[in-house]
Parts: structure tokens; sequence; C-alpha cells
């Protein structure tokens, strides 16, 4: 009898946790409503969507023409005037050869502006490759290698550097009277130059840095002025260099200043 009556003692203490009800319609209200909004947007899209009835392409075309571009980008140009994707159309035309930039745009009713802007060559990389201006590899491949331009050359991976390193001495040179008609990074990271009068410039593999500026500050000021003697100068000495003349003869120069001053003072008297 007492364990019947602990029993109802329980029951009655124990609580009871009820969840909330929740009426399915008012779950369903907003759910219709944003299906309602997506599907006047579609029906907007699909209304307002037309055939582009034009491409207007403009450029300084000289290596593409507008028939490569709309060939190249004619699968969606067919999706209509809205359905284009506008920045896979900029992609496809980047991607061409010789594009450098592209800039795509909508106008109104139905017409695609594009203005593109061609790759300007600024060396040949390897036996047939084209860097750009900022030293990128554009082309890889080139049936008729342009012969006025220099030749730079080194590992697959080192276009960027040594582009880099060509505008670098060229931008110095050119004040002096100079060019620079090639550059090679060999695949043990020595350094060689050749200028626009033959003369050939080693760099070797260490201090490059402090090499070349030794050679733009001092040895190029005495190269510009005898360059039909020299055949090459060898910046691969730790203080110092060396003048390889054409008649077979070097001469050593461990006081860069003084020497300099010494041949330029020759000079003057010639």
């Amino acid at each position: 009898m007492a364990r019947k009556q602990a029993k109802r003692r329980k029951q009655k203490t124990t609580n009871r946790i009820k969840m909330p009800k929740i009426r399915f319609g008012r779950l369903l209200a907003p759910l219709v409503a944003v299906g309602i909004v997506f599907a006047t947007y579609q029906l907007s899209l699909k209304m307002l969507d037309r055939e582009i009835s034009s491409l207007e392409i403009s450029g300084p075309f000289q290596r593409v023409t507008a028939l490569h571009i709309e060939a190249a980008i004619g699968d969606e140009i067919a999706a209509g005037f809205v359905g284009a994707d506008i920045d896979r159309i900029q992609e496809l035309i980047v991607a061409l050869p010789w594009i450098d930039q592209a800039r795509v745009a909508r106008r109104w009713p139905s017409r695609i502006s594009i203005t593109v802007t061609e790759q300007i060559p600024a060396a040949v990389w390897g036996d047939s490759g084209l860097l750009n201006t900022r030293g990128e590899l554009f082309v890889s491949e080139l049936r008729h290698v342009p012969a006025e331009l220099p030749r730079l050359s080194g590992p697959d991976s080192s276009s960027s550097e040594v582009a880099t390193r060509y505008l670098a001495v060229r931008e110095q040179l050119i004040p002096l009277g100079l060019d620079v008609r090639r550059v090679h990074l060999d695949a043990r990271g020595s350094w060689e130059m050749t200028l626009g009068n033959g003369v050939e410039v080693r760099l070797g593999r260490k201090a490059v840095s402090d090499r070349t500026d030794l050679f733009l500050g001092v040895v190029a000021d005495i190269i510009s002025g005898r360059a039909k003697e020299i055949e090459y100068v060898d910046m691969r000495y730790s203080n110092g260099f060396t003048i390889g003349w054409k008649g077979g003869s070097k001469t050593p120069v461990g006081d860069p200043e003084r020497a300099a001053q010494k041949m330029l003072a020759a000079r003057g008297t010639h």
C-alpha cells in the first residue's frame, strides 16, 4: 500500500515538458513568398534577355583580328545579352595569343563592347619564345622571330628573372649610348651579357648584383669609348675586373676607379 502511494506522489511531482506547436502555415507563407520573388526575377531576365545584335571590337590590331576574337567567344555570345557571362568572355579573349588586356561591357539594349590591347614584344626567349615589357612569356613558339629583338635565355623557369635583369641593365646603359643584345643564365647560375657593340660581359655566379653595379658604374664608361678594341670584360673577381682586348692581350684592373680615370684621360688625348 505504501509503495503505491509513493508511486502516485512521484507521478504528481514529475514536470512534463511541452514542445511548442509550430503551425505549418507560418513556415509555408515565407517560403511561398521567396519562391514568387525568385520566379519573378527569373521571368524578368528571360523577358529582358535577347539576342546580341552586334559586337563592337576595337584595338590596335596587328597580330590579332576581330574574327579571332569572335570565334573565341562564340559560345558565350550565343547565351544572349543578359545570359552572356562578361567575366568569362574577358577570360577567353585574354587567353588568346598576343592579347594583353581586354575590357568587356554590355551596351543596352543588345550590344557588347570589347576593347583589346595587344602584347608588345620586348625580347626573344630561348629559340622562339617572346617576352613582353613586363618580362612575361606570352608566346612560347613563334615561327618567325623578329631579328631586331634582343635574345634572352636560361632555364625554363627563369624567364622572369632574366628579363628583370635585362630591363634594369638596359635602362642604365642607354644614357651611355650602349645597349644589350643578349643575356644568358646557364644551368649553374652563371650570367653573361653581350652588348650591342659586340663586347661580352662575364658576370659569373657570385655577387652578381655587386658585379653588375661595378660594371654599370665604372666599366660601361670605358667600353663606350673603346668598344672596337675590347672583346670581353670579365667581372668574376672579388676586387676588380679584367679587360680582354681583341689582339689577345688582357689587362687586369685591381683599382677600378683609378683605371677608369686613366683610360678616360687616355681617350681624351686621341
